[in-house]
This record gives C-alpha cells, sequence and structure tokens, in this order.
C-alpha cells in the first residue's frame, strides 16, 4: 500500500453515508480520479495506478486524490427504485462540488486551485460531468474507456430531472450563456481502445456531443490490442497526465498529437 492521507466524513448530500477521500502526494496538481462502477477510494492504488503514477507524484508534478464510487455502487447494486438512483447520480455530483472540492482546495491551501478530474470506465462519465457541470473549479478532464450514456442501465423510460442535469449528453445540447462561455476554455481529453469490452462509439459520441457546443477535446483511439481493464488505463493515465501537467498545458489545451 503507498503512503495516502485518509479522511472520511458523513455526507448528508448522500443521505447520511459515509465516505472517504484520499490522497497521494504532497504538492502539484490537484488529479480527482473518479473509481470505476464499484469502486472505493483506494480501488486505483490496489490496483498499481498510483505506482505508475509515482514519478510524477514523486517529481512534485502531481497530487493524487480519489473517492469512494457512491453513484456507481448505487447504479449496480439496483439499490431503490430508478428514481432514487437518479437521485443520488446528482446528489454525488453535488457532494463532489460542494463537499470534496474544498476538502482538496484546504488540503492544497489556495481557495481557488483548478483540479484535473480523470476516470476510467463509469468513472470517465463522472469526470466529464463534473468539469462540464461545473466548468468554476475543473479545468481538464480524462475520461478512459468512458460509458457515458447511462439510459441502458435504467429500469424505466420516466427519466427525472436529476438524470438529464447529471448526463453531460444529455445536458450539453441545452448549456448558454456564462456557464457555456467558462466550458470552452476547458478541456477534455478522450482515449479508448477497441478490444474485449471496449465501445469506442460512446467516446465518439461524447466528443460529437461537446464538439457541437464549442467545447475543445480531443479522442485518441488506441487500437483492438488495447482492452476494457487495468492494463490500459495504467499505460493511458501516466502519458495523459504527464500531458496535461506540463507547464504550457495549464493555460491552453494540448495539441493533437
Amino acid at each position: 500500500m503507498s503512503d495516502n492521507v485518509k479522511s472520511r466524513w458523513r455526507s448528508e448530500r448522500l443521505g447520511g453515508r459515509e465516505t472517504t477521500l484520499v490522497r497521494w502526494g504532497h504538492i502539484g496538481a490537484p488529479v480527482l480520479i473518479f473509481p470505476t462502477a464499484g469502486g472505493d477510494a483506494e480501488e486505483i492504488d490496489r490496483f498499481l495506478v498510483i505506482q505508475v503514477l509515482s514519478p510524477l507524484i514523486a517529481a512534485g508534478r502531481i497530487k493524487v486524490y480519489s473517492i469512494d464510487s457512491v453513484a456507481g455502487r448505487i447504479w449496480f447494486s439496483k439499490e431503490g427504485s430508478p428514481q432514487h438512483r437518479m437521485w443520488i447520480q446528482n446528489q454525488f455530483h453535488r457532494y463532489v462540488r460542494h463537499e470534496v472540492v474544498p476538502a482538496i482546495r484546504l488540503d492544497c491551501r489556495s481557495e481557488d486551485i483548478g483540479i484535473i478530474t480523470a476516470g476510467a470506465s463509469i468513472g470517465a462519465l463522472h469526470a466529464v460531468a463534473v468539469l462540464c457541470r461545473y466548468p468554476d473549479v475543473f479545468t481538464h478532464a480524462l475520461g478512459l474507456s468512458g460509458t457515458y450514456n447511462l439510459e441502458r442501465f435504467i429500469e424505466t423510460r420516466d427519466f427525472t430531472e436529476d438524470f438529464y442535469v447529471s448526463s453531460p449528453l444529455h445536458f450539453l445540447p441545452h448549456l448558454d450563456g456564462i456557464h457555456l462561455d467558462a466550458l470552452r476554455k476547458r478541456f477534455v481529453l478522450l482515449a479508448s481502445g477497441d478490444g474485449r469490452a471496449e465501445d469506442m462509439s460512446e467516446t465518439w459520441a461524447m466528443a460529437r456531443s461537446l464538439g457541437a457546443r464549442g467545447v475543445p477535446n480531443r479522442v485518441d483511439p488506441w487500437g483492438p490490442d488495447w482492452h476494457h481493464d487495468w492494463p490500459t488505463w495504467r499505460a493511458m493515465l501516466p502519458k495523459y497526465l504527464d500531458e496535461l501537467t506540463r507547464p504550457s498545458s495549464q493555460s491552453s489545451p494540448p495539441p493533437a498529437p
């Protein structure tokens, strides 16, 4: 287990559930990595992501944070009604913005530091969604092998407002004004393999939705030899976090390869 600092608290936004925030590193750009569907805050350590990020952490380039996948667990355990799960999805993003972000900024001793988001699979959905919802605090999103459309997991066609406001594929077409202006100053990097259990069509759909609203983004296809699994994400994360945390990358989108 890598050295880390762990915080726990009960979130009223999540119905009083105990939640965990874990941090690795001491200085550098804060990076919030969302777990996969049922993962917890230390999933990225167990699956050796922290190990492959250790050169960036040791160099003071990044501080890595992660949280429990509360919304993902609700979806896949089918807790409560579909309406309850959609409510939790929205509340999870609000918990990130109003509880996790202040905790990260306090830890960084900065009231306004920008935060990079990242995640794989369902974690990619959350990484992109919170940047699109809250471009005032998140600067870049890195979505790996993303699962961006949750409609197939919902046992109803009666989608609630909670679902629409937390699903970027659904709310992006309706963004306008100051919110959209702020989002157009951000950058989303989407990468995916095309091997076992991968579905590049979801990544392209997310990119098209972003592009239609003028949000800077890039898609990197990795090809059929890369599968929907941890070896793929362990290769991707160090490469892209190195790219996104270069000094020139903090004020403008990275160039296409």
